[in-house]
């Protein structure tokens, strides 16, 4: 009954594969297991080996599964960092051939083991080589997208895909008996043509639009996706699967188009709407007791997976050894290079129709599809946090951290609206540059930059606040016109390179409802954060910085990213020596570093955390570091603030499900429950 109907309303298809886009990953969390994974299993819930509510042939849902699948990799391709990806392309390379040779022999010696010709081994080995970085949100979630293992493995996507899709047509043109030596070499020719034309006019075209519409996001928008699945098409039609043509399509978008609400908008919709259709589309094809036969009964399908998944780890292992990466990295690039989806579907159904593959190969496939599908992503999830660990094992104050904020001053860049009532803003914004304390080994002095944006009928009142401003010593106002006061900021944050932004919350009201509404719901705040390209601190001060002697910083994990909000707080209690006394401690600043642990922590890694810290605080100010068990993480941490002045908080701005969160629950009801001042560092979406 509701089969049929949803058979005859595409519009009720399309609504149930949102509801389930929306309403599964949240359950899923709850159980500890990955978002993609959750999905999947509602594909077979909903399937037609389920309820029997949807089956793959669904035309929306084939369209909608087609485009989230170039959307993955476009995406993958469009967060690259171009100047990392350049400087290891020859790591990407090898990493590529690695993971593409090893499966590839692999599947040859399965395929002619178990009786194949040498024809269909070879495209059983070519199956096996490509891959799908499915994990590739779970990397986006973490913001790990800039991880040298995560580059290197997503690079080597189009190596891999390409590789397997040209041997799977030279295959079925041998097969066919119509492929010759110069049908070879065209063939050759005409992927190495489409790559550098798709490269080429998206980079020149790109360039144009992005000058003539600076100030228009729609025909940006537009274009992009037209870039998309125009490069998609045209793989196509040049003999290479559509994936590739999206990832190279993300490199070259990546290349000219700017950061910004475009390229925002342009993850969010494929995030959000068509990439989780696609992992619902894997689960329809599940037959789960056809898919239990073949892994209890099928000898071919389990030494497919075993080797696939051997090679692959193998091809990860050695490429980690080459390059001297520690086990998390090494079990980041196997995670990422072990799904097999797109590439390996299409290219075993078109042998199975061609007559070189039978129907053991598809089925075994399929389960191959299954096992790869949900242990990547799983794996995925388990690296993540381990390549977070090792990192920060290297940390040292003197120099890692984003700002390092130790060693020079820095660009701040204060929005204001009413200097007389921001006084306390501007103040510590000036002790955050550093103007008033020459920085080391001669870096450059601090600058201190107000900025007033408005909009243009009110741009004589701002030209007349700038003449008032610039009578200011050591001050550098600024003024923008612009009918976006958040876009504003983020080209004036761009403009002059500043290193942070500090901005004001807004009061609450007496029953404290506007703390944290207005910021986590789209208030100038919250767009600022979503759109500036360096860290926001957002600050509600109780009293002048100047006045705050005890600071508290409570950290998670040791990253680059708590290395920066300590030194942060020692920036602050440094500062206090220009009242007169010689050093912090005479000056009575103190900073307290606070880390909730788990009660079953370790002793070992207790102390492993206590020496790390302990290097962390060898400077000026006197630092006091507590490693307290804790069940009820936001209680201790609230009675902790009770003997303090100042709390900074870190607000790692998350992507969940494609969306960015520009503040986490935990941050939102601690800053409903302080009393005393507070700063929250609002990373950049992208770091």
């Amino acid at each position: 009954m509701i089969a049929s109907w949803l058979t005859e309303n595409p519009l009720a298809v399309f609504a149930l594969l949102l509801g389930v886009s929306v309403l599964v990953p949240p359950l899923v969390r709850r159980l500890h297991l990955p978002d993609l994974v959750g999905l999947l299993m509602a594909g077979v819930l909903i399937g037609p080996f389920g309820l029997g509510w949807l089956n793959q042939e669904e035309p929306t849902v084939k369209l909608l599964s087609d485009v989230g699948v170039i959307y993955l990799l476009f995406i993958a391709g469009l967060e690259i960092e171009l100047a990392e990806f350049a400087r290891i392309r020859l790591r990407s390379l090898r990493f590529g051939l690695l993971t593409f040779a090893l499966p590839m022999a692999g599947g040859l010696l399965l395929g002619l083991g178990f009786g194949y010709s040498l024809l269909s081994a070879v495209l059983i080995g070519s199956i096996l080589s490509s891959h799908t970085p499915l994990g590739y949100p779970i990397v986006r979630s973490y913001g790990a997208m800039r991880e040298e293992a995560v580059t290197v493995a997503i690079g080597g996507t189009i190596l891999t895909d390409i590789a397997a899709l040209v041997v799977l047509a030279l295959c079925m043109g041998l097969a066919r008996g119509d492929l010759t030596a110069m049908g070879v070499v065209a063939l050759l020719l005409r992927v190495v043509v489409y790559a550098a034309l798709v490269v080429l006019v998206i980079t020149r075209v790109g360039k144009a639009l992005v000058q003539r519409n600076v100030n228009n996001d729609s025909p940006l928008f537009v274009a992009v996706l037209l870039a998309v699945f125009l490069a998609a098409l045209a793989a196509e039609l040049a003999g290479v699967e559509k994936i590739v043509g999206a990832f190279l399509a993300g490199l070259a978008v990546n290349a000219v188009l700017p950061e910004g609400r475009v390229k925002e908008q342009v993850i969010v919709v494929g995030a959000t709407l068509f990439i989780p259709v696609f992992f619902i589309d894997l689960g329809l094809m599940l037959n789960l007791p056809v898919f239990a036969r073949t892994m209890a009964g099928s000898l071919f399908a389990l030494l497919l997976i075993a080797i696939l998944i051997g090679s692959k780890g193998l091809a990860a292992w050695w490429a980690g050894r080459l390059y001297r990466y520690n086990g998390a990295q090494m079990l980041t690039l196997w995670s990422l290079s072990l799904p097999q989806v797109a590439a390996t579907l299409a290219a075993t159904f078109v042998g199975f129709r061609g007559g070189l593959l039978d129907e053991q190969m598809l089925n075994s496939v399929l389960a191959l599809m299954v096992v790869t599908a949900s242990l990547g992503p799983w794996l995925t999830a388990q690296a993540m946090p381990r390549l977070g660990a090792s990192a920060a094992a290297a940390l040292t104050p003197a120099n890692d951290g984003q700002l390092a904020l130790r060693r020079k001053g820095l660009a701040v860049l204060v929005p204001i609206a009413n200097p007389e009532q921001e006084r306390r803003l501007l103040e510590l914004a000036r002790l955050l540059a550093g103007i008033d304390t020459a920085p080391a080994g001669g870096a450059p002095a601090g600058r201190l930059l107000p900025l007033k944006v408005v909009a243009p009928e009110r741009a004589a009142a701002g030209r007349a606040w700038l003449q008032q401003a610039q009578a200011q010593p050591v001050v550098q106002p600024l003024l923008r016109v612009d009918s976006d006061g958040a876009l504003g900021i983020a080209r004036a944050a761009l403009e002059q390179d500043a290193d942070l932004v500090v901005m004001g919350l807004a009061a609450p009201d007496r029953l404290g409802r506007r703390l944290l509404g207005d910021w986590l719901f789209g208030d100038l705040v919250d767009a600022t954060c979503r759109l500036v390209s360096c860290p926001v601190v957002v600050a509600r001060l109780q009293q002048a910085p100047s006045a705050s002697q005890r600071l508290l910083v409570p950290i998670k994990d040791l990253t680059a990213a708590a290395l920066e909000q300590f030194q942060l707080a020692e920036r602050l209690a440094s500062s206090r020596c220009q009242a007169g006394a010689s050093t912090a401690a005479q000056a009575g600043a103190t900073i307290t570093v606070l880390h909730l642990h788990d009660p079953h922590l370790p002793a070992a890694e207790r102390d492993q955390l206590l020496a790390q810290l302990q290097r962390w605080g060898e400077g000026p100010v006197p630092v006091e570091i507590v490693l307290q068990p804790s069940q009820a993480i936001e209680a201790d941490l609230l009675a902790a603030s009770a003997s303090h002045d100042l709390v900074i908080l870190r607000s790692q701005r998350r992507v969940v499900a494609g969306l960015p969160i520009a503040a986490s629950d935990r941050v939102g009801r601690l800053l409903r429950r302080l009393n005393c001042s507070t700063l929250v560092i609002s990373d950049p979406l992208r770091s």
